[in-house]
């Protein structure tokens, strides 16, 4: 039957918890095992991790086979050295005495590494703490002085936003008066513009009418130059008008002479 060490997940969402056993390969992760040898939490710092290194190594030398998070683990609490050093001790290479002494050794270095890390780990915790204490004991400073500042103190610091507050408004002042000079020079040039256009608007009509009176005048004396042949003729037909008028009187004085004759 092959037997593998490996973990079962235990724990709650988002947090897990692992077992490490040892079970037959072909049952399933969370399913039946046939010993409990350690466990592994990872969500501490460091991770902390417990294991019988005996039954450990009983199970290695019965021919187990760790998964590769199982290797990591068998290794870090020294079930894998341990394994080694007994074969070792099989093949006549050094004494049990001696493989005992290695592994205690091995232990101690271990345990300093992890002390070590644990203590540099509440350090920068202990430091971060301070830190954030000092800050709040400075801001803490500094509320009290503001409230026990006295009057004459608090009138300066008055009368220091008035004068930024003034500054503030003239500074305003000079940019608003700005923006409306150039407001008017725009409007000016707009004005010289449309003064420019109806200049040039009204010269075109007058030019026109000069134009206009220059053509009547030319023609007015053609005009005069016709009618004068017609004034010419009229004092012909004047006198024929007055032969014709003389000579009807010359009748009637006649008609007249005769009838007196008569009676």
């Amino acid at each position: 039957m092959p037997v593998r060490i490996r973990l079962q997940r235990h724990g709650k969402k988002g947090k897990p918890f692992y077992w490490i056993v040892a079970a037959d390969s072909r049952s399933k992760r969370d399913g039946r095992y046939l010993e409990k040898i350690g466990t592994y939490n990872p969500n501490t710092n460091p991770a902390s991790v417990e294991l019988d290194v005996d039954q450990a190594v009983k199970w290695l030398e019965n021919g187990a086979q760790p998964s590769d998070t199982a290797r990591t683990l068998l290794s870090y609490r020294g079930a894998m050295l341990k394994h080694h050093l007994n074969g070792g001790v099989k093949k006549g290479a050094f004494s049990q005495e001696e493989a005992d002494k290695r592994f205690a050794d091995w232990l101690k270095e271990k345990q300093a590494k992890i002390q070590s890390k644990i203590d540099g780990l509440d350090k920068q915790k202990a430091d971060s703490n301070l830190k954030r204490l000092e800050a709040e004991k400075a801001v803490n400073q500094k509320r009290i002085a503001e409230l026990s500042a006295p009057p004459e103190a608090e009138e300066v610091i008055a009368e220091d936003a008035e004068a930024t507050k003034v500054e503030n408004t003239e500074t305003n002042e000079g940019a608003i008066e700005v923006s409306e000079e150039k407001v008017a020079a725009v409007e000016t040039e707009i004005i010289q513009e449309a003064e420019i256009s109806t200049e040039e608007a009204t010269e075109k009509p007058a030019t026109e009418e000069s134009i206009a009176e220059e053509t009547s005048s030319e023609e007015v004396p053609e005009e005069a130059s016709v009618e004068e042949p017609k004034a010419e003729e009229n004092p012909a037909e004047m006198s024929n008008s007055d032969d014709a008028t003389a000579d009807d009187n010359h009748s009637e004085d006649n008609s007249a002479e005769e009838e007196e004759t008569k009676e």
